[in-house]
């Protein structure tokens, strides 16, 4: 995706809750990426602030970078509680804390009010084993507290706490969508996802449960993002927008509302959903979402059941279409790597992302990340050839096919780019294209050595 740098919106998250909930406890939060910072600095910023807890987060890519602050921070000062959560920790809650053994505390699931709990019960001296959804050592023993349920509300949570990272906020940016010096944040809308895919890892992390905010209130936090901090470029990272929930109920509320002239927004949502709400598809494009993201996945009814997606293929091609006539940029996501595939079914799915006619075409290799069905299957199996998680990025091929070996899929894959954005003439109608966001893509793309870079996973 070339340059990107987000704001670390969980961590904002579960900031602003402890804030709300524990108003004497003082937090600081450190975004190495934004303020560049190694691990030595890491390790001098401890020193420096002297917490009683540290904490991080991170996808399955990122975990040996958790437990190397979670290391640090036991260096510093053995007494420091050290906490991790998100999806990868949840999922792999056994496996962590026998790999990590500086890794004192694991938050699954849901994160705010097991947290909160979590820091009473550590200031207080109350017993650990009552608060629900965490995992840890007792003596030589790894405990998995009950689960925690799902907060019902979610309007009642707080606005991500910006305010804590201010002075990076002008740093945050996804320059091949909005340029360099365009504000860019991130809010959610709801959280989890109806769909049981068996590659994903969103949906079991929130129980298979979809939930939202209200319509209002997540105009009002978008609002809220660009008065106080002039955010300009806003992903709502739901899981999956759902057109047919609150789309109309946002569009009034957006409407009413001058901010909208100066943003905009995107979301991922699936093909059937804007094939089935065409009209609405047009209203929100009126009020800034001028890019949607959409998981297409794959051309092959065979390898869509295996990956229960529950698609059409012929939803993708309406889709796309309705996105088009709406000036809307549309960015198609694909996989490729299934147990079955072939070089043949792969240069099947190559032509199908030409044909399909989507601005933004990003391929990805199947992976199988803990607590995901794919995961189980290929764990039984002995299909797993490559366990270093930082591998898990959805670029490096960890599994073989039927008939491809790891270096082959991997082959196809830069394959895949190199016909998609070595195309002359896709790229000559890119750059002159009418649309902004279309023309900044190509350009781009043209310009980061994209291809290199993949080639060098080889």
């Amino acid at each position: 995706m070339g340059e990107y740098l987000p704001p670390p919106a969980g961590l904002l998250i579960l900031a602003a809750y402890i804030e709300e909930q524990l108003p004497d406890v003082e937090i600081e939060i450190l975004d190495c990426q934004a303020e560049k910072k190694d691990f030595k600095d890491i390790e001098k910023y401890i020193e420096y602030f002297s917490p009683s807890i540290v904490a991080t987060s991170g996808f399955t890519c990122n975990a040996y970078l958790c437990a190397r602050v979670a290391e640090i921070a036991k260096k510093v000062n053995n007494d420091i509680f050290t906490v991790v959560g998100g999806q990868h920790f949840s999922a792999a809650a056994e496996e962590s804390l026998n790999d990590f053994p500086e890794i004192d505390y694991i938050i699954r699931g849901e994160g705010e009010v097991t947290f909160v709990d979590l820091i009473r019960a550590l200031e207080t001296g109350k017993n650990i084993g009552e608060i629900k959804g965490i995992s840890f050592r007792h003596i030589k023993e790894i405990i998995h507290n009950p689960p925690r349920p799902l907060i019902q509300n979610l309007d009642t949570l707080p606005y991500p706490a910006y305010h804590l990272v201010e002075k990076n906020i002008e740093k945050y940016h996804f320059t091949m969508m909005a340029g360099k010096n365009t504000r860019y944040m991130i809010l959610e809308g709801s959280r989890g996802c109806p769909h049981k895919c068996s590659f994903c890892t969103q949906w079991k992390h929130w129980n298979g449960v979809w939930r939202t905010k209200s319509a209002r209130r997540i105009a009002d936090e978008m609002e809220y993002f660009n008065e106080r901090f002039d955010g300009e470029f806003l992903w709502l990272t739901d899981d999956n927008f759902r057109y047919d929930k609150n789309a109309e109920e946002l569009w009034k509320e957006l409407r009413q509302r001058p901010f909208t002239d100066d943003i905009s927004w995107f979301f991922q949502a699936r093909t059937d959903e804007i094939t089935s709400n065409p009209d609405m598809v047009a209203k929100l494009r009126d009020v800034g979402n001028n890019w949607i993201l959409m998981g297409v996945e794959n051309n092959s009814p065979a390898v869509l059941k295996d990956l229960k997606k529950n698609l059409q293929v012929n939803d993708a091609y309406k889709a796309v279409k309705i996105l088009n006539d709406n000036d809307i940029f549309s960015h198609a996501m694909f996989i490729m790597g299934s147990r079955g595939d072939t070089a043949i079914s792969i240069e099947q799915l190559r032509q199908f992302s030409f044909d399909l006619g989507s601005d933004l075409a990003l391929y990805t290799i199947l992976t199988p990340f803990p607590g995901t069905q794919i995961y189980e299957n290929a764990y039984q199996s002995g299909w797993i050839e490559d366990t270093n998680y930082s591998h898990y990025d959805m670029a490096h091929a960890i599994m073989p096919t039927e008939t491809l070996s790891r270096r082959q899929v991997q082959e196809e894959l830069f394959h895949c780019y190199k016909d998609f954005y070595g195309s002359i003439p896709r790229n000559i109608a890119g750059i002159f294209s009418k649309n902004k966001i279309k023309r900044r893509v190509n350009r781009h793309m043209a310009g980061k050595g994209v291809l290199k870079s993949l080639k060098g996973l080889i």
